[in-house]
């Protein structure tokens, strides 16, 4: 498989975006990538730009399908894929210009390696760092802390089922980590800042306002999906709606272990503190 890093990009209805997100890619100080974009249907002036960048550049190709979603899109895109690292990149976002780079040097130090990372900052209508927890395999069952745009290989990718299509509500990023890592993989988050995360004014609008209902019924379905993983982690009976409870209600420890086993309270502990 080619060497390089195929970097997915999905867009809808961004054209306000995209170039800056396009720009980013081309800035790279390494040259070994490849970039797809997937256009999922949209109907601003998006494709034009697609098209612009595509002239210009051979690495960049257009993937254009009618309208099936974000997760849809990255699996689509990943199919297409001739690199043997992949990055998934959404259409507002930016990458920092050594990414590539970087994260292609821990891969080549650690055979081993799943999953490839960075320091996060907020930009647009919110500028600040992305305060984000160190990486701690039981903490990620509970909360996700990984940004959509970690490195893996794609032999890995195609040992899971790729990004879930049934989660419209987002967190699809989350529960295809869930999928790619295990217990005891590897994961490296690099010393510096290489990725920047629009957060737009809408979209700053829509999570306070998000429904609480949707983020439930997503989070029990990643619970109830890895039911078997859930309880092997945690060597407990209790049902995922009690575990569930008990971070959605932010309960106190007190309050945790009238009904958590001793070994299930440590873990529990444990990916609160990693989280909270």
């Amino acid at each position: 498989m080619n060497e390089i890093v195929s970097i997915v990009v999905p867009c809808y209805n961004q054209e306000k975006y995209l170039a800056e997100t396009l720009d980013s890619v081309i800035a790279q100080t390494s040259d070994s990538w490849e970039c797809i974009i997937v256009n999922d249907g949209s109907t601003d002036h998006s494709e034009a730009i697609i098209d612009d960048y595509c002239a210009k550049d051979p690495r960049f190709t257009k993937l254009n399908q009618e309208n099936q979603g974000l997760a849809a899109s990255r699996n689509n895109g990943i199919k297409m894929a001739k690199g043997k690292y992949i990055l998934p990149l959404d259409g507002d976002d930016k990458i920092g210009t050594q990414y590539i780079e970087l994260a292609k040097k821990e891969f080549e130090k650690n055979p081993k390696l799943r999953l490839v990372y960075c320091k996060a900052v907020f930009f647009d209508a919110k500028n600040e760092p992305w305060d984000l927890p160190k990486y701690d395999y039981e903490a990620l069952l509970f909360a996700n802390h990984i940004f959509c745009s970690g490195i893996f290989r794609k032999e890995d990718y195609l040992k899971t089922s790729g990004y879930d299509t049934h989660m419209k509500f987002g967190y699809e990023d989350w529960e295809f980590w869930i999928q790619l890592l295990k217990k005891d993989d590897d994961v490296v988050q690099l010393n510096s800042v290489q990725f920047f995360y629009r957060q737009r004014q809408s979209s700053m609008l829509k999570s306070l306002q998000e429904s609480k209902a949707k983020q439930n019924q997503m989070e029990a379905y990643i619970f109830n999906k890895h039911r078997d993983l859930y309880a092997q982690v945690l060597d407990s009976d209790l049902s995922l709606a009690d575990i569930q409870n008990a971070f959605q209600t932010r309960q106190t420890m007190k309050q945790v272990k009238k009904t958590f086993t001793y070994k299930t309270i440590y873990k529990l502990e444990r990916a609160i503190r990693s989280i909270f």
